[in-house]
């Protein structure tokens, strides 16, 4: 472990996680030391147990950055916890994937939003993708109402709706807005919101901790709010490619399923998945195009994660 200690306390701890990311790694680091060298980030990464060198390239290529090596893969929400305990004095706290880099000026256009937004428990940018497309990375909460509404078409009546649910393809990407949740390859805390609820839930070993994070901020009356002017570069599942491969996608429902059946119980959490299934199904029978209906049979099959049994899910979460 190799560590430097900044003479004043920066607002922002940026919480970097690592795991086999060595070259994104190198970079989300370069474009975070401009924001160290100004005061305004303490940089911690938390690197779980990787094997490909990342924690030697972190204390060899940035000794600015704090480096805390674990023997284990703990998973992205408690690693962020642990360099979160590290820095309390801290105003904010921002999660990171190692797979990000911040453009000029990204984190001060978020610090000058949460300013502007006092009741924003969250501030999320704008995640720019390797082609320079702007990431779908704002979402409504799974909810059987929404379920429902969504499976009946009912957004597709309405644009309006549409927008404001956040949802993909119909979302409007330059407008600042109030959103329910942001995916967590970064985002700013503020920390009375981060310690009001506990940080991240280390159930949530690996997906799901940012939905998580967003449901309980809600609960306890904290808001979540888009920053489009706050450019955040995101190679996108850099690390999870690697753990999962294939099973990505079925990994992520099964996550998300395994909090629902913790945050709102067996009954609502069958209800959802019956809902999606059927209606992914329905959708895909009524399909012409074979693509399309292929590819609402793959929706179907992945939602049936949802009715595993309540063990094989906590199991696999």
């Amino acid at each position: 472990m190799s560590s430097t200690t900044p003479s004043a306390s920066p607002p922002v701890l940026v919480a970097v996680v690592s795991w086999n990311t060595r070259d994104l790694l190198d970079a989300c680091l370069a474009s975070l030391r401009p924001e160290a060298d100004a005061g305004r980030a303490r940089v911690i990464v938390v690197d779980n147990a990787s094997s490909d060198g990342s924690a030697a390239l972190a204390a060899e290529r940035h000794p600015w950055a704090e480096l805390v090596a674990l023997e284990e893969n703990v998973g992205f929400g408690r690693a962020v916890n642990l360099a979160a305990a590290r820095a309390p004095a801290a105003a904010f706290v921002a999660p990171a994937n190692a797979d990000v880099a911040l453009e000029p000026g990204a984190l001060e256009a978020l610090l000058a939003a949460a300013r502007a937004d006092p009741g924003a428990g969250v501030l999320a940018p704008r995640l720019v993708l390797d082609d320079g497309s702007t990431q779908h990375s704002l979402y409504p909460f799974p909810t059987l109402p929404f379920t429902l509404a969504f499976n009946l078409g009912v957004p597709r009546l309405s644009r309006r709706l549409a927008d404001r649910w956040c949802l993909e393809g119909a979302w409007d990407p330059g407008r600042p807005r109030r959103a329910p949740w942001a995916i967590g390859a970064f985002l700013l805390v503020r920390r009375a919101a981060w310690d009001a609820v506990g940080g991240f839930d280390e159930r949530q070993w690996m997906y799901a901790e940012d939905l998580d994070l967003g449901w309980r901020l809600r609960r306890a009356g904290w808001a979540t709010r888009y920053v489009p002017g706050a450019r955040v570069r995101h190679s996108g599942g850099a690390a999870t490619s690697q753990a999962f491969g294939d099973r990505r996608a079925a990994q992520w429902q099964r996550a998300t399923y395994a909090w629902m059946l913790r945050r709102r119980g067996a009954a609502r959490t069958r209800a959802v998945a019956l809902v999606n299934v059927a209606g992914a199904a329905a959708r895909g029978a009524l399909a012409r195009d074979p693509h399309r209906r292929a590819s609402f049979r793959a929706w179907a099959r992945l939602h049936r994660e949802g009715l595993r049994p309540a063990a094989d899910l906590e199991r696999h979460a």
